[in-house]
């Protein structure tokens, strides 16, 4: 069992999906897809913005809603919504969890959210606007938890650069 789960039920844009699994391969994350999907797996828009990380990426497809929840349903699952009473980091999450994100066009269906009212939060953003971008909200998600866990396993200092001006001249 992965630490983060990112779950997308029934998403429906290929190129959020895609760098949604981008975002799931750089960071460990498993990646749980709730059918109908809005596309075919085998998109080529899905596949160009997941770039070569798909042979790097633990993904689980589920037949339906119905399915994942038998499989995972013991789990801690916070469901990311604009409807939800409290902000994403007001939460510490538990290891491992399960993010919950609905489809781009209608969020998730209110009967999840009923079922999991303790666990539904929000990305504060301005009033009057629909929703931020569905591979946004992942990959804000996901580093919330990441940092609270320290980035634990992730490369957190880059290679030191030397500027032309560092290195003599010939």
């Amino acid at each position: 069992m992965k630490s983060i789960n990112i779950v997308l039920h029934c998403p429906e844009i290929p190129q959020n999906t895609g760098n949604i699994a981008r975002t799931a391969a750089a960071t460990g994350a498993a990646l749980h897809l709730i059918h109908p999907l809005g596309f075919t797996i085998d998109d080529r828009k899905l596949k160009r913005a997941g770039l070569d990380y798909w042979d790097k990426l633990d993904i689980t497809h589920y037949e339906d809603e119905a399915s994942f929840f038998e499989q995972n349903g013991n789990f801690p699952i916070y469901c990311f919504s604009t409807k939800a009473p409290r902000a994403y980091t007001d939460i510490r999450y538990p290891d491992p969890v399960f993010l919950m994100f609905g489809c781009e066009t209608k969020g998730l269906p209110e009967r999840i959210l009923q079922q999991h009212p303790d666990t539904c939060v929000r990305i504060p953003m301005l009033k009057n606007l629909r929703s931020l971008n569905l591979s946004n909200s992942v990959a804000i998600a996901v580093y919330e938890v990441l940092r609270q866990q320290n980035f634990a396993a992730l490369e957190c200092k880059g290679t030191p650069v030397t500027f032309s001006w560092d290195t003599p001249a010939p």
